[in-house]
């Protein structure tokens, strides 16, 4: 896989689960584990020798029937990740995500922003815990799910007031390009390739160097608009954080591919079962980010109306 992307997924745990080692050569003539034809291992009595047609003593006809017509394990038996366990362990994600959300949507207004900024920072300080913790630990990440829960709900439930409707029409939007990004890459028509994954750094820093910059210009007070320079500055009477959301939304879009490239790597090499929550952690830090790139768009919108 290439270089980038989500950093989540391109950290030394993740990446060394899915790269297979290198299989050792064996002498010529034997296979690896074995020694050449004809040869003893040092110290050792050579093995005894059985004739065609015989059988361990150890083991009956039907011993032997039964281990045989047994069905081959499965990655689940040996525990390898599967796309099963990223499925239930993303939507236990998704779970505390709805949980937090829900606890700032109920409470008195003042204390659902304390905690929206509680599950901010909070969010912000497990993501990288979580990013560069060599060993994932399902504790942390549900943890992270639910405070960025807490984050989101209070942020929705700001802008649902000013916007009625758009908490709605974001979380349709968010599973609607959820699902349209799986299809796609399960058909094969999108897929992050070397020179697609270059675009799409470019364009992330680019990206987040205008998000750094607005936020600074909004904090110094050199912009008096809620959304800073995304509302301040027009193009052809069209606010900036349009052209910019749209841009974000589909670098979130382009960043699930890449997520559901590096899970499809990670199943299909055998990678260890516990990395299923790693895959877990991506997918779901990818959605929160879209989320939120798809309700500001929103708002910006309604606003200009």
């Amino acid at each position: 896989m290439a270089l980038g992307g989500n950093p989540i997924f391109n950290g030394k745990s993740f990446r060394g689960a899915t790269q297979a080692p290198p299989v050792p050569q064996a002498p010529y003539g034997a296979s690896y584990g074995q020694q050449p034809y004809g040869q003893v291992p040092y110290g050792q009595q050579p093995y005894p020798q059985q004739g065609w047609g015989t059988q361990p003593q150890s083991m009956t006809d039907e011993q032997l029937r039964q281990m045989y017509s047994q069905p081959s394990a499965g990655p689940a038996d040996t525990g390898r990740m599967t796309f099963d366990d990223v499925i239930m362990k993303t939507a236990a994600c998704l779970a505390a995500v709805i949980a937090g959300a829900a606890v700032t949507l109920v409470v008195a207004q003042g204390l659902a922003s304390l905690l929206m900024l509680v599950g901010a920072l909070g969010g912000f300080v497990l993501a990288l815990v979580n990013t560069f913790k060599k060993q994932p630990s399902p504790a942390l990440i549900l943890a992270y799910a639910a405070l960025e829960g807490l984050f989101l709900g209070g942020l929705t439930r700001i802008l649902d007031g000013m916007f009625p409707g758009v908490g709605l029409q974001a979380v349709i939007g968010t599973l609607s390009v959820f699902a349209v990004t799986l299809v796609l890459f399960k058909s094969g028509k999108v897929r992050a390739t070397p020179k697609a994954m270059r675009f799409f750094m470019i364009a992330l820093i680019g990206y987040a160097v205008f998000a750094l910059i607005n936020m600074v210009m909004m904090w110094t007070g050199a912009v008096q608009s809620p959304f800073g320079l995304r509302t301040s500055v027009e193009i052809f009477g069209i606010p900036l954080g349009v052209f910019i959301g749209l841009l974000a939304i589909g670098l979130a879009a382009f960043s699930l591919i890449m997520d559901f490239t590096s899970i499809e790597a990670g199943v299909r090499s055998g990678a260890p079962q516990r990395f299923s929550w790693t895959a877990a952690f991506g997918l779901t830090v990818t959605l929160v980010w879209l989320y939120v790139e798809i309700i500001r768009l929103l708002a910006i919108l309604r606003g200009d109306d």
